[in-house]
């Protein structure tokens, strides 16, 4: 057994068995003699990830012998060092860890078997990745966070698809991306934070249609550019800070009857 580096009060070098670090066990004990792996710094035995990371990151090279090692963050920092070429071979690995750096280095071909993963976080990182052209495989993915980076990312041409969306925050993306006229389909959209985005967006002389909105963030966001002549219609907004808005607007363009 061999004396730990690890300073006072850190994580004691274990494996990640629990056991003690046993150097004549690892297949790499031949490093040792020279300073390039110590247990308790640099160890690719040890069950704590930043001292595997560090192993690898000092042997690189090594990684792709570990890539079905039984231990998932093993695994999972092999394949953050290991040569791209040996990553579709771990596409079904049991681990979403492991599976998560995948999705991070993954070639676009091999990337879209991952487009179906059972984990959120593996994609989430799909779609952050993904060809756009191959994002439409998952603008109906269950979960929200995959689909507003779908929103985020997909060609404005499709972004139609998701405009009547289940969760606000996606349709929130959509109306920051997507063009007239089918930014128009938003205007009536069920939740006042995605109104703000289209107040905010609209051509001047569509704003009307939302000048009287029960939101009153929206009318304070028309207020900000809409044209003299709407601007007088709504100088008697039930809203002081839209009234103050409008009255301020009106100012500005020399438009006041005050």
């Amino acid at each position: 057994m061999a004396a730990a580096r690890a300073p006072a009060g850190d994580i004691v070098a274990m494996n990640w068995l629990g056991q003690p670090i046993d150097c004549t066990t690892c297949p790499y004990q031949p490093l040792k003699a020279t300073g390039a792996c110590e247990i308790g710094h640099a160890c690719m035995q040890d069950g704590y990830a930043r001292r595997i990371d560090r192993f690898f990151r000092w042997h690189p090279e090594l990684a792709k012998e570990q890539l079905h090692h039984p231990y998932f963050e093993v695994r999972a920092i092999a394949a953050r060092y290991a040569d791209v070429f040996h990553l579709p071979a771990m596409l079904d690995d049991p681990d979403e860890t492991v599976r998560l750096q995948l999705a991070l280095r993954l070639p676009q071909r091999a990337l879209q078997r991952l487009i179906q993963d059972p984990h959120r976080e593996v994609r989430i990182r799909v779609a952050q990745r993904l060809d756009t052209a191959q994002l439409p495989a998952m603008v109906h993915d269950e979960d929200y966070g995959v689909r507003q980076w779908v929103a985020r990312r997909l060609p404005v041409t499709l972004l139609a698809v998701l405009v009547s969306d289940p969760e606000s925050v996606v349709r929130q993306e959509v109306a920051q991306r997507i063009e007239m006229p089918a930014l128009m389909r938003l205007i009536d959209d069920p939740a006042p934070e995605v109104r703000r985005i289209v107040a905010q967006r609209l051509p001047t002389g569509l704003l009307e249609r939302l000048a009287f909105d029960p939101d009153l963030i929206v009318r304070w966001e028309v207020a900000q550019r809409a044209l003299p002549d709407l601007l007088q219609r709504m100088q008697q907004d039930e809203d002081s800070e839209v009234r103050a808005a409008v009255q301020q607007r009106l100012n500005d363009t020399g438009a006041s009857h005050g």
